[in-house]
C-alpha cells in the first residue's frame, strides 16, 4: 500500500495526497459508515419497544429471544455481502461498492420503519421483517470489507493505525448516535408512546442521513487502479484461496473480536435491564457514556499500534477477554450502581480497543490489493455471523435455560483462540507478516 490515491475514472500516473484530500477521504467513507451502523444498531437498542409489534405472544424475555433471532439472521446474510461487495470491489473499485453498500442499508432501514404489525397483516408482519434485515445484513456485509480497504489504502504511512481506527469511531458512533436518538425519544415521549409508533422514528432518520452520506461518498477517489483491477485474481475466490492462511487467521481472531465487541455493547442494554434488573432509561443513560469513551479510546489505541505493532496489540486484547471476562460479566449480573456498570464496562472495552481500533488495518495488511477487499470483507463476515451476531441470541437462550454463566466461559474460550492466533504474528516495522 503506497501514501497515493488514484482520480476517480482515470487511470493515469498515480498522484501524491495532501493531508487536506486525505483527511476528506476518510470523512467521506466514513460517513457512510457511520450511516449503515445507525441502521443497523437501531433494530437492537429499539427491539425492547416493538418485539410485541411482530411477535406478540411469549414473555419479554422469549420476544427478545425472537427478535435478537432477526437481528442473528441479518448477520447469516454477512458472508455473502463480504463475497458480492468484496467481488465489486476489487473488480470494479471501491468508491462502487460504497455507493451502492449505502443505498442498500437505507431501503431496509425505510422499509422497517413503514411495516404494519402482526395486529394488522399477521405472519407477514415478521415475514417482511425478517426480509428487512437480510437486505440490511447483507449491505453491512458488503460495508466492512470495503470501507476498511479504502481507509487503509489512503492512509498515511506509518500512521495507518491512527486512521484505520476511524472505521471504528464511526461505527461506534453510529451505534452511539442511534442510541442516543433513543434516550431523546424516551425523554419526549411515553413508554406506551414508543411501543405504539416512537420506535418507528429512528429507522425513518437513518434512511434520511443516507441521503449526506450518498453525497460525501460520490466526492471519494478510487484507490484502487487500472492494474489491480484488471488483475486475473482480481475480486476472485480463487485469487483468494491463494491467501488461505491469512484468511484463516482472520477468521480466528474476528470470532473473538466480534464476539467481545457485540457482548460488551449491543447485548449490554439487555442484559442490564433483563439481567440485573437495572431500569430501561437509567441502563441506555448509562452506555451512552459507556459507547461515548469507547469511541475517544479508536484513534489513541489505533495510533499505539502503529508504536508497538498489530501483533502487541491483539495480544494485549486476547490476553484480557481471556482472563477478564468471566469476572467482569460476573461482577454484571448483580450491579446495582450505574457508576459501578461503567467502570466495569470500561474495563472491558479497553481491552477490546486493542482489537476494534486496528481490526480493519490489521486484516487489510494480511491481503494483496486484487483480493484485499474480497479477504477482508468475507473473512470477517463469516466470523462475524457466526459469532458476533448470534451473542445476543446465544445469550438469551442460555439464560432461558437456566445457565448464562456458561455465556461467559463461552466469550473466554473465544478470546483463548485470538490469543493462538495472535502468536502467529509477527513484526514487520508496524504492520505484520504470516
Amino acid at each position: 500500500m503506497t501514501d497515493v490515491i488514484t482520480k476517480q475514472g482515470m487511470d493515469q500516473p498515480e498522484e501524491e495526497v495532501t493531508a487536506r484530500q486525505r483527511i476528506w477521504a476518510i470523512v467521506g467513507a466514513s460517513s457512510g459508515n457511520l450511516v449503515e451502523w445507525f441502521d443497523f444498531y437501531v433494530y437492537s437498542f429499539c427491539s425492547l419497544y416493538f418485539s410485541h409489534v411482530f411477535f406478540p405472544g411469549g414473555n419479554t424475555t422469549t420476544q427478545l429471544i425472537q427478535t435478537a433471532g432477526v437481528f442473528a439472521a441479518g448477520f447469516f446474510m454477512r458472508p455473502i455481502g463480504g463475497w458480492i461487495f468484496g467481488y465489486i470491489a476489487d473488480k470494479h473499485g471501491r468508491k462502487k461498492s460504497m455507493l451502492i453498500s449505502v443505498c442498500m442499508m437505507c431501503v431496509g432501514s425505510l422499509v422497517i420503519a413503514c411495516l404494519p404489525g402482526y395486529a394488522t397483516i399477521g405472519i407477514w408482519a415478521p415475514i417482511l421483517l425478517l426480509l428487512a434485515r437480510l437486505f440490511q445484513g447483507l449491505s453491512v456485509g458488503g460495508e466492512y470489507g470495503t470501507s476498511a480497504t479504502y481507509m487503509s489504502e489512503v492512509a498515511q504511512e506509518g500512521r495507518k493505525g491512527f486512521y484505520a481506527s476511524f472505521q471504528y469511531v464511526t461505527l461506534i458512533g453510529g451505534q452511539l448516535l442511534a442510541l442516543l436518538t433513543v434516550v431523546i425519544l424516551q425523554q419526549i415521549l411515553t413508554d406506551a408512546e414508543m411501543r405504539e409508533w416512537g420506535w418507528r422514528i429512528p429507522f425513518a432518520a437513518g434512511a434520511a442521513l443516507a441521503v449526506v452520506a450518498l453525497w460525501l461518498r460520490r466526492s471519494l477517489n478510487e484507490t484502487s487502479d487500472r492494474k489491480t483491477r484488471q488483475h486475473r485474481d482480481a475480486g476472485s475466490l480463487r485469487g483468494l484461496w491463494k491467501h488461505r492462511q491469512a484468511f484463516m487467521m482472520v477468521l480466528g481472531f474476528t470470532a473473538a473480536g466480534s464476539l467481545c465487541f457485540y457482548t460488551f455493547t449491543t447485548y449490554m442494554q439487555k442484559y442490564l435491564v433483563n439481567t440485573a434488573g437495572m431500569d430501561a432509561k437509567t441502563a441506555s443513560a448509562m452506555m451512552t457514556l459507556v459507547l461515548f469513551v469507547f469511541m475517544l479510546i479508536q484513534p489513541i489505541v489505533g495510533a499505539l499500534s502503529d508504536k508497538i505493532g498489530r501483533r502487541s496489540s491483539m495480544l494485549i486484547f486476547s490476553s484480557g477477554a481471556v482472563l477478564l471476562t468471566v469476572p467482569l460479566l460476573t461482577a454484571l449480573q448483580n450491579v446495582s450502581s450505574p457508576v459501578v456498570a461503567f467502570m466495569l464496562l470500561m474495563v472491558a472495552l479497553l481491552f477490546t480497543s486493542f482489537y476494534t481500533a486496528i481490526s480493519g488495518i490489521l486484516k487489510a495488511e494480511m491481503f494483496p490489493p486484487e483480493v484485499r477487499a474480497l479477504g477482508v470483507g468475507l473473512s470477517y463476515a463469516v466470523a462475524n455471523a457466526i459469532f458476533g451476531g448470534s451473542a445476543e441470541f446465544v445469550a438469551l437462550n442460555l439464560k432461558a435455560a437456566g445457565s448464562e454463566t456458561s455465556f461467559f466461559w463461552y466469550v473466554s474460550v473465544m478470546g483463548l483462540l485470538a490469543l493462538l492466533v495472535s502468536l502467529k504474528l509477527h513484526r514487520k516495522g508496524k504492520g505484520i507478516q504470516l
